[in-house]
């Protein structure tokens, strides 16, 4: 086995990720909160598709055209089940440069397609309405079954464009940053996600403000294809307006790795040695999961709850999600800056977990009120409980990630993120069919959604008391030491 120092290109204007070094430190400059904000409008532009899909386009199927939960729940979260691309994904960003980039390329291209996926998927939904009206209601048959399955697969594009840019976006992240500075980016990225539900929120209710729960299908449909051409139009430009120039100045990415040529070196098989070398990554893999199931179960049925059990209008329930929105966008911001710091990041992720456990529990009280502002108010302190999780899961998500290999990395995490979105998506939708096969009150049934998500919080504190990130930085530092030796010999 020979060994020899890793080359260093005296040419910098080479490489445009090494064309910005600080001739001092040898390293790109540090991030501005400028430079986070901007960043974070990629996010924000993500907030607003997630409203999109599962709020307004959700309750089109299950309150408008009376698809069953399951079936609706079922083919919007196709574009979650699509989220082992994201390894390969992060893989190949870690590996394989586009425009001589290794994120910014695959953010763009992936941007493009999904806004583009997202107008196809409304024209589908039109098309399964029509084969609906046909027999006066869902009949099983083999023509709403084939739009169903198109809206699903249509969903699946969707899924792989948005996994081939959110995760050499999230791996960007920890390009450019620093371990002391990650959480203030944390905290300011992820804030801007929430800000871009409340705008969705806000600007999908003035432009459906007009529409009333009995309202035809024609002038429903204007709507919904208006609001479906701005919003991911604006979401697109937000991509590029976030990221354009970012990774060619901030990034870190070749002053840390430690293997030459990595371009040839880390296969997706390496990669992968590295990600299994420790077993705390599946621990915190389980964790995800199981967070991220409990916490967004509600999602697929929170508006339909809000219209027939509080009677809501569509703008109404689609400002639900501005309550929520605007209370994990506080919760996220001060967890970053004055709780994490303090408390740390898992005890943080722990307490989270138990607050939203807590407001499951008052979402179902408020349902037997029926009145819409007791709704909103539990939702705005769900929304604090969830923005403390968030920051704290992702803080330490952040943590375990080896720079060398954090594409894989971001790439798995993003796996059991999205896996638990979309059986979450899917869940929510068979638990409340079951839920109204057991009860006769929409009110139980909907509870029982709550009620399962609660317990699911409280069962993914038991993991994260297992995890230990020092064994992780530990084993994956061995892995990828092997990794070298192995490209050496």
């Amino acid at each position: 086995m020979t060994t020899h120092q890793p080359e260093v290109n005296p040419d910098l204007s080479s490489d445009p990720q090494l064309a910005n070094l600080d001739l001092n430190s040898g390293l790109p400059p540090k991030l501005n909160l400028f430079t986070m904000f901007r960043l974070g409008l990629f996010q924000m532009g993500l907030g607003m598709m997630s409203l999109l899909t599962l709020g307004v386009l959700n309750r089109v199927l299950i309150n408008g055209m009376e698809v069953p939960a399951v079936i609706a729940a079922s083919a919007i979260a196709m574009h979650q089940f699509m989220s082992p691309a994201r390894v390969w994904f992060g893989q190949m960003s870690d590996s394989k440069r586009l425009f001589g980039l290794h994120r910014s390329g695959y953010v763009w291209i992936g941007a493009a397609i999904f806004v583009v996926a997202s107008f196809v998927a409304v024209q589908v939904t039109w098309q399964l309405g029509d084969s609906i009206n046909l027999t006066s209601g869902w009949q099983w048959t083999n023509s709403q079954l084939g739009w169903a399955g198109v809206l699903a697969f249509v969903f699946a594009i969707y899924g792989l464009a948005l996994s081939s840019s959110s995760t050499p976006f999230a791996a960007l992240l920890v390009d450019i940053s620093d371990e002391e500075d990650r959480s203030k980016l944390v905290g300011v990225v992820w804030s801007m996600l929430m800000v871009g539900i409340v705008i969705g929120a806000i600007l999908s209710s003035s432009l459906l403000k007009e529409i009333a729960n009995d309202t035809p299908v024609a002038v429903l449909r204007a709507a919904i294809d208006r609001l479906f051409l701005i919003v991911p139009s604006i979401v697109f430009g937000l991509a590029l307006l976030a990221t354009v120039g970012v990774e060619k100045k901030y990034s870190r990415f070749h002053s840390r790795t430690t293997l030459v040529e990595r371009e040839d070196k880390i296969t997706l098989g390496r990669a992968l040695r590295v990600l299994t070398a420790s077993r705390q990554t599946g621990l915190f893999f389980a964790f995800l999961l199981i967070m991220t199931t409990s916490l967004f179960m509600q999602e697929p049925i929170l508006e339909p709850f809000g219209g027939e059990v509080f009677q809501m209008t569509y703008a109404e329930t689609t400002r639900i999600n501005a309550f929520w929105g605007t209370g994990t966008l506080i919760g996220l911001s001060a967890t970053s800056f004055f709780v994490v710091p303090r408390l740390g990041k898992q005890a943080t992720t722990k307490f989270g977990c138990f607050a939203v456990a807590g407001c499951f529990g008052a979402i179902i009280l408020a349902g037997f009120t029926h009145n819409p502002a007791v709704l909103n108010t539990v939702m705005f302190v769900f929304g604090l409980a969830s923005g403390v999780v968030t920051s704290g899961a992702i803080s330490l998500m952040l943590d375990l990630t080896a720079a060398e290999t954090a594409g894989t990395f971001i790439g798995a995490w993003g796996l059991a993120q999205a896996m638990a979105r979309g059986i979450a998506t899917v869940a929510g939708g068979l638990v409340l069919d079951l839920g109204r096969k057991l009860f006769s009150m929409p009110e139980l049934a909907y509870g029982l959604v709550f009620a399962l998500q609660a317990i699911g919080m409280i069962g993914a504190v038991v993991l994260l008391s297992r995890v230990n990130v020092q064994e992780f930085r530990v084993s994956a530092k061995q892995a990828i030491a092997n990794v070298i030796a192995s490209n050496q010999d």
